[in-house]
């Protein structure tokens, strides 16, 4: 795979924050070995937060967003916080910039508690040492609490002093995703088949499968298993005809009843949809928050969160399908509400419960991010795949493949009937 082919959810997603006139964007420039960033002499020249795709050694492929300087006059605005807040909620390091000639002013100490609060592990970063002769004339310097050794460096942008090193400590602080999830790949042996149930819909891109299929299939190959893709019609034929019996089925959501029809009792069933929720670490929560639709009322608002703006990959299932089958569903007469993208509201209060799609073109972060955020706000939320198979009474067969969420299914299943 390319550089540039590396899907932005599995970067390491780097931001640099910092006041304005700390030269942070001739510390991104250098970190970088290339102009990303406005440099000029005015305060505040980066107005929006400007985002870019690198191979950046030690590291690896890495997304860099070089943030707006903050004021230094005082405090964060509630404004910036939550602006600052939602570049958060996608960096796996950060990286605040401070003024080495001034030290560290109350935002900055503000920017570390929010790092903090979101377990964001971070570099301080005291540029302009080319102005001081030692460590020993930065203000404050010696009484940080965030152990200047350990995660302090002291540069100089200007001369490409300690930029190595820097690069360095990045590398050193990253997460570690040794436990990382696969999508299917810890649920197979060698040599085991999967049968995989793709519909050609009009929502796939002509000629290509969408993202969440072409990445099972990876990791399908990845575990030494054969994947074995067809349409949902050619799916009983398939079955009768492989000789062996396949490990498990993994379907679209959109045709899962159809599917569950077609596949005996004793081949696990599930689908994208579900693994990419585990995938992306909100499987549990999906479970645990989809039998909030048995509790909407006349006059609700229901919120559809897609992670795609491009030509929507689901358009048609997140806009059409899933309101309808939730209608039928539940009989109420409820508002809907739409968003996609990034832009996902930081209120989540108004609405009775949010549908999530599998996420495919967000990072692990951002998912988990937003699940936090209605989880803050006692909003439950699930995922497409999820609610599919809850409305279907496929749920319980469709987790069969995951025992240790045999409690919540149960749970789940007491309220539906």
């Amino acid at each position: 795979m390319g550089m540039n082919d590396t899907p932005s959810g599995e970067r390491i997603h780097i931001g640099f924050f910092g006041m304005r006139n700390a030269g942070k964007s001739s510390v991104v420039n250098a970190v970088t070995g290339q102009d990303l960033a406005v440099v000029s002499d005015t305060a505040g020249t980066t107005t929006d937060p400007v985002s870019k795709a690198m191979e950046l050694l030690p590291l690896g492929p890495v997304m860099i967003t070089d943030t707006p300087g903050f004021d230094d006059v005082g405090d964060l605005g509630e404004l910036r916080v939550r602006k600052t807040k939602q570049v958060l909620n996608r960096t796996d390091i950060a990286v605040l910039i401070v003024d080495g000639t001034r030290g560290m002013q109350a935002a900055d100490r503000q920017m570390t508690g929010l790092f903090r609060e979101k377990n964001i592990p971070f570099l301080v970063v005291y540029n302009k040492s080319d102005l001081l002769s030692s460590a020993d004339d930065i203000p404050g310097y010696h009484d940080n609490p965030d152990a200047p050794e350990k995660n302090c460096v002291i540069v100089s942008a200007e001369q490409g002093k300690n930029i190595e090193k820097l690069k360095e400590r990045m590398a050193e602080i990253r997460p570690v995703n040794e436990g990382k999830m696969q999508i299917v790949a810890d649920l197979l042996h060698p040599e085991d088949f999967v049968v995989l149930v793709v519909p050609i819909d009009k929502a796939a891109p002509k000629g290509r499968l969408i993202l969440p299929q072409q990445q099972t299939i990876r990791d399908i190959l990845e575990a030494d298993a054969a994947a074995i893709v067809v349409k949902e019609y050619e799916l009983r034929y398939t079955l009768e005809h492989l000789g062996k019996k396949p490990r498990m089925v993994i379907t679209d959501s959109q045709v899962f009843a159809k599917v569950s029809a077609d596949v005996p009792e004793d081949i696990p069933l599930t689908s994208f949809s579900i693994l990419m929720a585990r995938y992306k670490g909100f499987l549990e929560m999906a479970v645990r928050g989809v039998s909030a639709v048995e509790r909407i009322k006349d006059g609700d608002t229901v919120l559809i969160a897609e992670g795609c703006t491009h030509h929507r990959q689901c358009d048609d299932i997140g806009t059409v399908k899933i309101p309808r089958w939730l209608r039928n569903y539940t009989g109420k007469d409820f508002n809907m509400e739409t968003c996609s993208g990034r832009s996902f509201p930081d209120d989540l209060s108004k609405y009775a419960m949010v549908i999530h799609c599998g996420g495919c073109m967000l990072n692990e972060r951002e998912m988990v991010y937003r699940m936090k955020c209605a989880e803050d706000q006692h909003v439950p939320v699930t995922n497409y795949g999820t609610l599919i198979a809850y409305m279907q009474g496929i749920l319980k067969r469709s987790l069969e493949p995951f025992p240790y969420l045999k409690n919540l299914i149960e749970t789940a299943e007491k309220q539906q009937f």
